[in-house]
């Protein structure tokens, strides 16, 4: 399946799979010896993990080192203080996924203010400009991935059936589009269906919101969670006793897998392609720091994920191996 989605600002999709350095430009980055700081919303989860073991991979292949991998906590003042941080550090570039599209603005700036190179991962903080604030921003076709969710859902909701949508509260460019993506596939192919809207405003509430949403629907048929964490949460509160209903979720974790291999009330999960998305943007921040503009918004394509192909696409997702372990703060 071609990436649909297009970019914070309309950017047409480029392949991250296609995304290479030229063989003078690899030998001008390995001559540079770059060192790059990583800054993510969290580090604990398996996609941070894949999309870490992408960056390193690709920084190593090119003698650029990772001078340091800090840990937001999905929290915006951390990350601005971060960042404010590292705009006075001996680092040449910053990968950074913003934690929304707002508050987080200011210690993106000084990075861009201090000189150094700046690539985004999914998100892209208002005001900052592709190509002249910042390189690209590296991610998955969003939009695709939450129509391919909106597929593995339909089979499970009767005609006329009611969906519920339990997405994150916080402005997160990626899961908007997943839900438009979700909702446009449901328009056009199950326009019988109903669909209703969640939110949590942490991973921790997820399990909290679903209850919210089954004591406000109680016509409620199937629930996509917008990523594997807060449906893992979901999950829970489903053996805590909450109402059992079919659930599809966003990436292929390692816990999300053993819960789809049980054959329980997961029935599917729309994959992202994280290693590709992190190597995508490392090949984009080393290009930027040897004189070359690399595509402003780079995708990878979803993988439709179900009990029955599991194997197969952890074999094929997780073929990489993860990062050695390095200090973050």
């Amino acid at each position: 399946m071609q990436a649909i989605g297009l970019g914070p600002h309309g950017e047409r999709p480029f392949p991250a799979d296609k995304l290479v350095l030229s063989d003078p430009e690899a030998e001008s980055a390995r001559a540079g010896r770059f060192a790059m700081a990583v800054v993510l919303h969290t580090t604990t989860s398996d996609w941070s993990r894949q999309e870490l073991a992408g960056i390193v991979a690709t920084l190593e292949h090119h003698d650029a080192t990772i001078f340091e991998i800090v840990d937001c906590r999905f929290d915006k003042d951390r990350q601005n203080k971060e960042l404010l941080r590292l705009a006075n550090a001996p680092i040449d570039a910053v990968i950074s996924l913003p934690i929304g599209t707002s508050g987080v603005l200011e210690g993106h700036r000084a990075v861009v203010k201090a000189g150094k190179k700046l690539v985004l991962l999914d998100n892209a903080p208002s005001a900052l400009r592709p190509g002249v604030d910042y390189l690209s921003v590296s991610s998955a076709d969003n939009f695709g991935i939450g129509a391919i969710a909106a597929e593995l859902t339909s089979p499970h909701v009767p005609n006329e059936g009611v969906v519920g949508i339990l997405n994150y509260e916080s402005e997160f460019f990626v899961t908007n589009e997943r839900e438009i993506g979700f909702r446009k596939w449901m328009g056009a192919e199950r326009p019988d269906a109903t669909l209703v809207r969640g939110r949590f405003a942490s991973v921790e509430e997820a399990g909290a919101a679903y209850e919210r949403l089954l004591a406000m629907n109680d016509d409620l048929d199937c629930v996509f969670v917008a990523w594997d964490v807060p449906a893992l949460r979901v999950l829970a509160t489903i053996r805590d006793g909450a109402r059992t209903l079919p659930i599809v979720t966003v990436d292929l974790g390692d816990e999300i897998a053993k819960e789809l291999r049980k054959g329980g009330p997961l029935k599917g999960i729309a994959a992202q392609r994280p290693f590709d998305q992190g190597a995508a943007a490392a090949s984009a921040a080393l290009m930027g720091l040897v004189g070359r503009s690399p595509p402003g918004w780079i995708t990878s394509e979803g993988l439709k994920v179900t009990r029955e192909n599991l194997d197969a696409a952890c074999d094929v997702l997780w073929r990489k191996p993860a990062p050695p372990p390095l200090q973050s703060r």
